[in-house]
């Protein structure tokens, strides 16, 4: 039962953080277009990031904390049967590259949302512009190897 709650929570988180990604850059952003200027569609994205944010601050240590839990039962069991404990190299793959999420997610959130919330309380929506495409490509990387973790987890699990 254990296994299966922490698999669960894991794989929501998964969803949560990948999924808005997602849902940032390609349903998003494409239709900031219909508002008609700067100020209003960067204060729309620095809102709707801020609320992204919060809830990544909550999903990525989840994802951290039940990965590791996960690897730890299956880890301890091994020993416990005797057995040495191999890590599979799809498990490997999706922790280093889990990692790397978290370390670019980081620097997403405490220095290239930091200059857009700056930029949006100044009104300078020329800075504000350049932040939000330091975000958009930064996410869009970290999309990316989110979508990489699952399919290779998938295809080699």
């Amino acid at each position: 039962m254990i296994d299966s709650l922490l698999k669960l929570v894991h794989v929501l988180a998964v969803v949560l953080w990948v999924g808005g990604m997602l849902f940032a850059h390609f349903c998003l952003r494409p239709s900031l277009g219909v508002l008609p200027g700067p100020e209003q569609r960067l204060r729309l994205v620095h809102a709707v990031l801020g609320r992204f944010f919060q809830a990544v601050l909550v999903a990525a240590p989840l994802v951290l904390v039940t990965g590791l839990w996960m690897i730890g039962r299956v880890a301890k069991a091994s020993v416990q049967a005797g057995v040495p404990f191999h890590m599979p190299l799809h498990w490997t793959v999706m922790a280093t590259l889990g990692l790397v999420m978290m370390a670019i997610f980081g620097h997403i959130r405490f220095a290239l949302y930091k200059r857009l919330s700056r930029a949006v309380a100044a009104g300078d929506w020329a800075a504000g512009a350049a932040a939000q495409a330091k975000v958009r490509t930064w996410v869009f990387v970290n999309l990316l190897i989110g979508l990489a973790i699952v399919v290779v987890t998938l295809l080699l699990g």
